[in-house]
């Protein structure tokens, strides 16, 4: 049975076997993975999922897809067709072995939204996977992967990195899909752990990354200004030895730790209370 790509769910066909392989490659499967697939569509990553692993658990929203794939799987042991919306699914009451690894094509549309689900915020990390594999936009890819100083390094970036080891893996043209998108895609990698110097107050980074990429024109000492004060900064980045003229995307997610943890000893405790819980 042949399924046409519905644009209400941004859904483009995977055709590229280079791809495909490049994403099985990536995600280092064994027989002892129970592996998370969010938007299976037609089933042609699923399909090379269950030849290896212990259970593929796949969340798909479209009922339609959800009978093509019932039809085309009927015979398969390992594998779970859960229906409904990945972001509002409690995974776990619905799922009785936990996956362990997240291996998927998923929709450009609300890729911010999924990869906080996965990996959850500097301030609530989610660390349940051991390895996630997706195929998302290249910009998103490049934006995820990028190096301090770059133009694409960002507030996505920082948080990304503090919570996960990110490594792009290849890049993916239009032309490997049906119908092919409006944009070029990316493999990446993401590896949970926790960062080799964590934060003390991990919700102040995250607001202080928030407030720090909010105008990426100005200084940090202006964009931080509510928080803590120009001078006061100043001294704080003399002493990391950061020019006091620095704009957010010039400081690595490592001097963005060091930075909140010198900010944190500074300012009075009800403002970092206030400023830290929101």
């Amino acid at each position: 049975m042949s399924m046409r790509p519905q644009k209400r769910f941004a859904q483009h066909w995977l055709k590229s076997e280079k791809a495909l392989q490049e994403i099985i490659t990536a995600a280092q499967l064994s027989p002892e993975d129970v592996v998370l697939e969010i938007g299976p569509g037609t089933g042609i990553l699923t399909k090379e999922l269950l030849k290896t692993v212990k259970k593929v658990s796949a969340i798909e929203l479209d009922q339609a897809l959800m009978k093509h794939l019932q039809e085309k799987f009927r015979q398969k042991d390992n594998l779970i067709l859960i229906q409904g919306d990945f972001l509002k699914l409690e995974l776990e009451s619905i799922l009785r072995e936990k996956p362990n690894k997240v291996v998927a094509n998923i929709p450009y549309n609300i890729t911010g939204p999924i990869l906080e689900k996965l990996l959850g915020s500097i301030a609530e990390p989610n660390r349940k996977y051991d390895r996630i594999i997706l195929l998302v936009q290249k910009e998103i890819a490049e934006r995820i992967c990028a190096e301090s100083g770059s133009k694409t390094f960002g507030a996505l970036s920082v948080r990304t990195q503090y919570l996960a080891e990110c490594e792009l893996i290849s890049l993916v043209p239009a032309k490997a899909f049906s119908p092919p998108p409006k944009v070029d895609s990316a493999i990446i990698s993401l590896t949970p752990r926790v960062f080799p110097q964590s934060a003390t107050s991990p919700k102040l980074l995250e607001k202080l990354v928030k407030l720090g990429f909010a105008n990426r024109r100005k200084m940090l000492r202006n964009n931080l200004k509510s928080v803590i004060s120009p001078e006061e900064l100043e001294t704080i980045l003399k002493k990391l030895e950061i020019s006091s003229m620095v704009r957010a995307e010039a400081i690595s997610v490592f001097d963005w730790v060091r930075l909140a943890n010198c900010v944190e000893l500074r300012i009075p405790s009800r403002i970092r209370y206030k400023h830290s819980s929101t």
